[in-house]
Order: structure tokens, then sequence, then C-alpha cells
């Protein structure tokens, strides 16, 4: 073995660094460093945030940004709008996906292949293309101000029905054709036999769809005008609205730190769920 094929040469070592280990620093600073220049910026004065000279620590510190901003909008009930826009469609959205999925998986039933391909085809269109027909239906409906009017819209998810499919795709086929032969109908199949097996990928997708309901702004903006039924994002245009001159920069700072610490929390709780749900079944058409 010479000097230059041992693992730990200095050759090698260089080699991970520069191809392995500064492309991961660079992402992350890309990533960490506007999260946190918005959390230190938060408790800045509004002379340290609007001054041109680099100033990263406050000083001093200036909690008052977050009594400010919650005295200007109701934060309490912002976030009872966005809990139950959140949780209802989220959750709601997760059972569509795994009855979905499990559909296409399991039962054996005409089309099925463009069924499949049709919810792919909703994962090439963007949301925003569908804002007009939507409000034209729901406000028709009556649904301007309403919560199930937030919430109706977005249940149904391409993603969601997709990472499942595949995951559903990897399961050992023999064990649930062994349930199928002891007289398990698809509901005790579906609920005693797959969806603990794929956990990991239902997790993922309540994870993903937490996020992307707590961080919605572009509908709940369009079909809500009244405060009292704002979710958290519209409200912070509430507050910019409010303080529209450059020195409540802080203030408005504070209020995303305030909207974006729940949906962090859950992150970090389910974070471990991530990598094991996107992978599994991902190789499998």
């Amino acid at each position: 073995m010479t000097a230059d094929s041992r693992p730990l040469s200095r050759r090698n070592l260089v080699a991970a660094l520069v191809a392995d280990y500064l492309p991961i620093m660079l992402a992350i600073l890309i990533v960490v460093l506007p999260l946190a220049y918005l959390i230190l910026s938060s408790f800045k004065s509004p002379a340290d945030v609007i001054t041109q000279k680099l100033i990263v620590l406050p000083d001093p510190w200036h909690p008052a940004n977050y009594s400010e901003a919650a005295r200007i909008v109701p934060f309490p009930r912002l976030f009872l709008n966005s809990t139950i826009v959140t949780v209802v469609g989220a959750g709601i959205k997760v059972l569509l996906a795994v009855f979905t999925a499990y559909a296409l998986v399991f039962v054996r039933f005409p089309g099925r292949k463009y069924v499949f391909w049709a919810v792919l085809a909703t994962l090439m269109v963007p949301p925003q293309v569908s804002v007009v027909p939507n409000f034209v239906f729901v406000s028709g409906m009556g649904g301007q101000d309403t919560y199930w009017g937030i919430i109706l819209p977005g249940l149904a998810t391409g993603f969601g029905t997709f990472l499942l499919r595949q995951s559903f795709l990897t399961l050992p086929a023999e064990v649930i054709d062994a349930a199928q032969v002891d007289g398990a109908g698809h509901w005790r199949r579906l609920w005693h036999m797959v969806v603990p097996m794929a956990a990991p990928s239902i997790a993922t997708v309540a994870l993903v769809n937490i996020v992307f309901e707590w961080n919605d702004y572009l509908w709940p903006l369009v079909i809500v005008s009244d405060p009292q039924m704002m979710t958290l994002p519209v409200g912070l245009t509430l507050l910019q609205n409010s303080e529209n001159s450059a020195a409540s920069y802080g203030i408005v700072m504070a209020g995303t730190v305030m909207v974006l610490l729940p949906v962090l929390v859950v992150f970090a709780a389910l974070q471990r769920h991530i990598v094991t749900g996107l992978t599994q079944g991902s190789v499998k058409g």
C-alpha cells in the first residue's frame, strides 16, 4: 500500500474536504445565513436595521419588537386560524393520499394506469394557474372568509399520492396476500398492514403538507378579507401595511420569527422520518 492510497493520507483528506465537506458547508451557509439574519434583526433597534454599516449582533438587544408586533396584530386569533386550517387541511390531504395510493396499488379496476398518469399530470400544473377558477367557484358557493373556503381547493395532493404509491409498491406482497387469504378485506389490510409498514412515508407526506398549509400565502390572501379569518402569513401582510416605514423592519421580522417557530418545532419532531420516507420506494416504478 502506497502512502497516497491510505484512507487518511493528506491527498485523500484534501479530496474529501474539497469534494464533500466544502459543498455541504456552502449549502448550509446559503440556507442558514438568511434565517440567522432574520432572527438577529428581530432583536435590533430601528437604527441598527436600516443602517448601511454591517452590524451582525444587536447592540443593544431590542426584544420590544416582539411585544410591539403582538400589540399591532392579533396573533392569538391568527394562530388559531392557521392551526385549524393546517390540522384539518393537512389531515384530510394525508387521508385522501393514503386512500388513493392504496387503490392505485392494491385495487384492480379498469384504467388504473391512466388515473395514475392524471395524478402525475397535476404535479406539472403550478398552483397559481388555478387561483382564478378556484376563486370564482368558492366565492360563488359563499366560501369567502370561511375555513372551508380556505381548505377546500388544496385538498387534492398529487405529490402525496405519488410518494405513497411508490412506497406501497415496495411493501412485501406475500404479507398482503396472506392477509387476503385469511379473509382480511381492503379496509383491514389498509389500516392493519399497509399503514403501519409505510408509516415513515406517511409521516413525510404529513410533514410536507403541514409545512405547505402553514406557510400558504397566496390562496388565503385571495379568499380572505376579514382580519379575524386571516392566517399567520396573511397577518404578516397586515403588520407590514400598518408599519410601512423602514424603521418597522425589526417589528416585521419579529412577527416573521413568531410565524416560523411552530413549523420549525414540527419539522424538528418529524425530521428523522424525512429521509426514510422520501427514499422508501424511490427505485420502484
